[in-house]
């Protein structure tokens, strides 16, 4: 027996429930209708689904109701299997959009990458020749569960299957809901069916890890030449994604007179006024810079030209100058360097300023890239050697107790003695009359 149920918060919106031979249950969604429609609907799927069962030929009734309804409804029916596909009616199926969608995006290869991946656990949730009509909001949260459950390594069954981390499946779910708005906004569905998916949050915080500048100086000592302590400090002390900014840095962007880089952000060259920035050449990165400017050859204009071989391993060459030092590997090797040090910054600097030098705005800074550290703990709980001189942890590196803690102390000593001498507000006693003027 088939049932009718309600969506929305008026329940507006019908749905048709039955179950099939098998025992499963199946959902045919009307939309916004009537209690009359809704009726006629559940009656003929009731006969649909029995002649399914017994394979005979349908009530009358349902031939009637499968002819008067429009097309969409139609094709979700012949998604149940319950009658055969509409003769001259094309039916819009999932590879189809997912096609359409990749010919018509233009992004960035990493995030062409990206897409795909959503486009192929896609087709296998769902089923590359699954008519985009009969796809609903209920597909969308199983698909969403199921991308979530642990997975196993088809090409090594002997491995523990593996269980995607919280922001990729955000960022799925983000690109699954683009990709059905799409649909929308082309005419190949009347609503989105991801629209409502909760997406969750792209950060990850269990993969943060602040690098401290000690790490930095140890790691600078072991690296094999000048071109990988440029990688290293451009990364942590400019802030520089690597490799997409660094393998495009010329000589000619760097200003040694003012201490200034000017960086061209692949990444975000498609948004307006983001396509280059200029951030500080920090004291700890000059003399780096220094030494591969007075080696390189004659006629190179890149920064770091070993970054231009495609073949180049930059995670596992990392990986063994870490070892090296004798230290251990953190997550996300570059992204933890640029994310070190626009924590250094923000604590130095205004968070609009650091925001600028890093290419994007401060809430991306605050969600993806500052972090906590253990000496915020410390001297928040007034322990350790943060305690000790709380005044200094704001201010940039070589600052002394004795300087007064201003943004100029030129003008604050020349301020000395300038005040002129007034009484506090409260030193005068109120009358007795009060402050309202008086109606004798």
């Amino acid at each position: 027996m088939a049932s009718i149920g309600r969506e929305g918060e008026r329940g507006e919106l019908k749905r048709i429930l039955f179950r099939t031979e098998k025992g499963q249950q199946k959902t045919l969604r009307l939309g916004e209708c009537s209690e009359r429609v809704a009726e006629s609907a559940r009656v003929a799927v009731e006969h649909l689904a029995i002649a399914k069962r017994h394979g005979s030929v349908p009530h009358p009734d349902a031939i009637r109701w499968l002819a008067g309804v429009d097309d969409v409804v139609y094709a979700r029916v012949a998604a149940l299997e319950l009658c055969q596909p509409r003769e001259g009616v094309a039916v819009v199926t999932l590879a189809s959009l997912l096609d359409r969608f990749d010919a018509a995006v233009s992004v960035k290869p990493g995030t062409h990458y990206k897409y795909r991946q959503v486009a192929d656990c896609l087709r296998e949730f769902l089923g590359a020749a699954t008519p985009l009509a009969s796809i609903t909001p209920a597909h969308a949260d199983n698909w969403r569960k199921w991308i979530a459950e642990p997975k196993a390594n088809p090409d090594d069954k002997t491995a523990p299957a593996k269980t995607l981390a919280r922001a990729t499946i955000a960022k799925r779910v983000v690109i699954a809901k683009g990709v059905f708005r799409k649909a929308v906004r082309w005419g190949m569905i009347p609503a989105n069916p991801f629209a409502d998916l909760r997406a969750g949050s792209q950060s990850n915080p269990d993969r943060s890890f602040y690098v401290p500048v000690e790490t930095i100086r140890a790691i600078l000592e072991v690296c094999p030449d000048d071109q990988w302590r440029a990688i290293v400090a451009l990364s942590r002390f400019a802030g520089l994604r690597c490799p997409s900014e660094i393998v495009v840095l010329r000589w000619g962007d760097v200003n040694w007179e003012r201490g200034r880089l000017m960086v061209r952000s692949v990444k975000t060259e498609g948004h307006e006024g983001h396509a280059v920035r200029v951030v500080p050449i920090a004291p700890e990165l000059r003399p780096i810079l220094q030494d591969l400017f007075d080696r390189a050859e004659v006629g190179v204009e890149a920064v770091v030209p070993r970054l231009r071989d495609p073949a180049m391993n930059l995670r596992t060459q990392f990986e063994r100058i870490i070892a090296k030092a004798s230290l251990k590997p953190w997550p996300r090797l570059f992204h933890n360097l640029r994310a070190s040090c626009a924590t250094d910054w923000v604590e130095r600097f205004p968070a609009h300023v650091v925001a600028g030098w890093l290419g994007h705005s401060p809430m991306i800074a605050a969600q993806h890239y500052l972090q906590t550290r253990d000496a915020h703990f410390d001297l928040a709980a007034g322990v350790g050697a943060a305690a000790a001189n709380p005044a200094t942890q704001a201010r940039p590196s070589g600052a002394t107790a004795s300087e007064p803690e201003t943004q100029n102390p030129q003008n604050s000593r020349e301020l000395v003695g300038v005040g002129v001498g007034c009484d506090p507000v409260e030193y005068r006693a109120m009358p007795p009359e009060g402050l309202e003027p008086s109606t004798r």
